[in-house]
Order: structure tokens, then sequence, then C-alpha cells
């Protein structure tokens, strides 16, 4: 019985990683508003949202889990050490002095942010006892950036490593790239949940800054491997965790895509990398490439969607979804690499017209949460987020209306599902002027508790502290801890992080930690 009870358990917690956990998790975070469909943005990309991770298969040593549940298993003769409890032999960034009435500090997760102001990334554990506490420190080896011509993008875990982009202010001829930081996290599966330790400090483990790396913007994950876009060498890189001791990452480069690339990759064996250009022969481009081919091998084939300026792309059940400047479109993945530019068929996704200035409405990223594609989209008083079920014979959108006062904008969703078994997407809206009050609207997506998004309503919405927006950087950033007890917040305004509990939406800390606090990400529980 115990037996039939956990491999239901871990069936159903299966579907739930079906999308969200193998897919993207570290798309742009779009701005609605930021990007007319008239003309062609800056080619910069958004650094906030929180920091992808992904878990390898058990098969590949380390389970995929974010949900950590009670052994059902008998308790064995000798008790195992606690998990979370801190260790006097773990390697801290400060000492911390406790007295005799403290409660023991218990380590919660492990978090990694980018800083505004220098260009670092920071780390620290964070800790509850009596308060919530944390000591920031520097990555040991990271790079010193110049802060007047470069800048950290989009950044992701997999597994023990951490993978950020450079971008520079010189397209690409001064240093752009990647720096890969190992954690110091080792995550070990228990059944249906994992116990994690923290061996190390972090610390970087490989990079690559020079002339020659494409001024890359976006970073994805897909399955078990990083995707850099190298905007201007018109490609990407895959990255896989090395093989071999002192090889932390293999790379290999694919042709396809240009000058701002957003990207889908299906299964490992398709990737669709896209053109933002609004004009010329390459508006609208879709290059489609076979991931099992040679490096520096031509795409596959070509095809044109029916708008330009792309500026987002994911996939989920099987369909590949673009973000061009009228609506969303569409296409089914083409995994035996048999269509060509006159046979595919792209279906076109209205998301309705902008009633002052009569454009069609767009968006700009994606988020993914089981069959469902998630984004935010609308103008003015029609802001909402936007959910597609990508498994539905004929895709619908759902519209969840979002309350966003002028001067603010709605940024991409990001989604957990809580240790309680609540699904909730985060919409931070963000300050574009002015100093209205900026906020985080958080989205109830199953009301009812039947995985059907249909039925998605708002649930609250809490005042958070100031961005610091300059361009398409500065934004607010969050990330959940794997155990899906708490999310942090960065507010770069003024250089503190927030803790927020899942269980009750409310907020229980807000930590100084100084400089300007952007992108985030956490790793072990």
């Amino acid at each position: 019985m115990v037996g039939e009870i956990r491999s239901a358990m871990q069936l159903d917690m299966q579907k739930d990683r079906e999308v969200t956990d193998r897919q993207t998790v570290t798309g742009e975070a779009f701005v609605m508003n930021d990007i007319d469909s008239g003309e062609q943005p800056a080619a910069v990309p958004s650094t906030n949202g929180n920091c992808g991770i992904v878990r390898r298969p058990a098969a590949l040593l380390l389970m995929v889990t974010f949900l950590v549940a009670g052994c059902a298993a008998k308790p064995e003769p000798v008790a195992e050490p606690d998990p979370h409890a801190s260790d006097p032999s773990d390697p801290q960034p400060e000492s911390q002095v406790e007295t005799p009435s403290q409660r023991p500090a218990r380590r919660v997760t492990r978090l990694f942010w980018q800083d505004r102001s220098d260009d670092s990334l920071k780390w620290a554990d964070l800790k509850r006892g009596d308060d919530w506490q944390l000591e920031p420190a520097v990555v040991e080896g990271f790079p010193k950036l110049d802060v007047a011509k470069q800048d950290l993008v989009q950044m992701a875990i997999i597994d023990d490593t951490l993978l950020v982009g450079v971008r520079d202010e010189e397209d690409g001829q001064f240093q752009s790239g990647w720096v890969a930081v190992e954690t110091g996290v080792v995550e070990i599966p228990h059944g249906d949940h994992s116990h994690w330790k923290y061996p190390a400090a972090p610390k970087v483990s490989a990079k690559q800054l020079d002339k020659e790396q494409g001024n890359p913007a976006h970073l994805y994950v897909y399955g078990d491997a990083f995707w850099l876009a190298n905007d201007r060498l018109d490609g990407f890189t895959r990255f896989v965790i090395g093989s071999e001791e002192g090889q932390p990452l293999e790379s290999q480069f694919f042709q396809g895509g240009g000058n701002h690339i957003t990207l889908a990759a299906v299964d490992d064996i398709v990737g669709y990398s896209t053109w933002i250009d609004g004009g010329g022969p390459n508006a609208g481009r879709v290059d489609v490439v076979d991931l099992r081919s040679g490096q520096n091998e031509a795409p596959a084939y070509t095809f044109t969607l029916p708008s330009g300026i792309v500026h987002g792309a994911t996939v989920n059940s099987g369909r590949v979804y673009f973000a061009p400047a009228d609506g969303i479109c569409r296409v089914d993945a083409d995994l035996d690499l048999k269509e060509s530019a006159d046979s595919v068929e792209v279906h076109h996704i209205s998301l309705g017209t902008d009633e002052e200035t009569e454009k069609p409405l767009r968006t700009g990223a994606f988020a993914n949460h089981r069959n469902w594609v998630l984004f935010s989209t609308g103008s003015a008083d029609s802001l909402a987020l936007g959910l597609i079920d990508a498994r539905a014979p004929s895709e619908q959108v759902v519209k969840v209306p979002i309350d966003v006062a002028d001067g603010l904008s709605l940024v991409t969703p990001k989604v957990v599902r809580t240790r309680g078994g609540k699904r909730y997407a985060f919409l931070f809206q963000d300050r574009k002027e002015g100093d209205i009050q900026e906020k985080l609207t958080i989205v109830d997506l199953d009301p009812n508790g039947d995985r059907d998004f249909a039925d998605a309503r708002v649930t609250t919405t809490l005042p958070v502290g100031a961005s610091k927006v300059e361009g398409h950087f500065g934004h607010h950033g969050i990330c959940f801890a794997p155990n899906g007890k708490f999310a942090v917040v960065t507010n770069p305004g003024d250089g503190t992080l927030q803790v927020l509990s899942l269980e009750d939406l409310e907020f229980e800390a807000t930590l100084q930690v100084g400089g300007t606090p952007s992108a985030i990400g956490s790793t072990g529980g």
C-alpha cells in the first residue's frame, strides 16, 4: 500500500515537472510597452527574474526535485543528521556568533544575485533562527568587470553549476562571453525528496571573456543543457556539464538566428532560433537547426512569421511558440526535420488590439508550467497575465486582468508550485518613471486544484521596495527556495532582499545587502 501511494505521488510530481523543470525557466523578463511593434528595440535584455534551477534525472546522478515531503519509509535504526542544520565545518562568508538565548540558525537555501553597482556576482546562505540572517560575499574568482562597458545578463543553474552571460557596450568587441560557477551545493536524492549538503563555498570554475563570443544576451535552459545566444555570431552555443574532471562544461556552437536571438530547443534534436529584424529580408525569420549535426553546419531550413521583431520563443508539449510584433505564432515541433520553408504551417494567435493606438497587442517572453504557457500582455487598462493550454486541440488565450497604475509596467511572470501544492504566478509592476509605489501581483493559477488554469485569478498584490530601471536593466528579481516554502525578492533601488512566505504570501523579513541587487537565483534546501 505504501509503495502504491509513493508511486502515485512520484507520478504526479513527474507530471508537474514535465514542463517547468525541462523547459526554459530563465527567459527574458519582458516589460510590456518597452517594445513598440513599430521599431526595433535596443539589443539589450532585461536581467530581471529568478535564476532557473534544473536538476538532472536520477539516472544522471541527481534527481529533479523541488518539493520536500516526509519520507514514507520506516525510520532507520540510526537517525540521519538534520540536512538543514548549519554544519560548523561548512564554509561561510563570515562566522556568526550565537548567544545562548538564540535559536540555532538553520540554512534555508543558498542565494546568488547580480549586483549592478559593480557588476559582481554575490552569494550568501540564507538562514533562519530567531531572525533571518545572511552574510553577502563575492563569488571567489569572479572577474572584475568594467561597469561602464560591460553588463551581466541572464543566468541559470543546472545541478551544481551556475552559468551567467556577460555583454559589452561595444557590440562584442570589448569583452563579452560567460562565467561558470561551482555552487558548492550537492543534492542527495531520498526517494520522493532530496537532502542537500554544502561542502564548499562557491567559486568560478571556468570563464570565457574576449572579442569572439558574439555579445550574448539571452541564456536558456532546455533539458540538461544551457543554451547561450551569441547574437553577433548569428548562432548559439549549447553547454552541458562536463563528464571529465577538470572540464566543467562541454560546448558546441550552432549557426542559426541573428541580431538579438531568442531560442527554443526541443528534446536536444531541433532548435528554433529567431531574428529580431522588423524589416528587410530577415523580418520574422526563424532558422530551424538540426542539433544532432556537426558544428557550424547551416540551418536545415528557414521560415518566416507573419510579422517581425520576434522577441521571445519557447517550447511546450511539442509546440513551439514565438512572440513577434503581432500576437503569438506557433508551429508544431519538427523532430523529424521533414518540413521545409514551403510546408511548415504557422498558426497565429491574436492577443487583441490596443484601443488607443489600434496596434496589435503582443508579448515578449514566456514562462512554462506543466502544459501551460504564461506571459504578460496588454497596455494601459488592459494589462493581463495571459495563459495558453499547449495541449488543447485549438489554443485559446485565457487572460487574467491585472490592475496596473499609470507609470508602472507589467513584467514576465515567474511560476512556482509551493510546498503546500499551490501554483502561483508572480508578476512585478515596475516603475517606468516618477515615484509611484511598485508592486508584486500574485496570481492563483489553480484555485480549485484541477490543474486547469482557466479559472486563474489574482489572489493578492503586495508593495515592494524600489527598482532601479535603466533601459532593460535594474528590474526586480525573484527566486524560490527548492523546498517550495519561501521566495526571495530583490529591490535594486534600495539594496535589499525581502523574504516572502509562500504559505501565507506575506513578507517575513527585509535584509540589507547593499549595492544594486537584481537578477537572483537559489539552490539547495
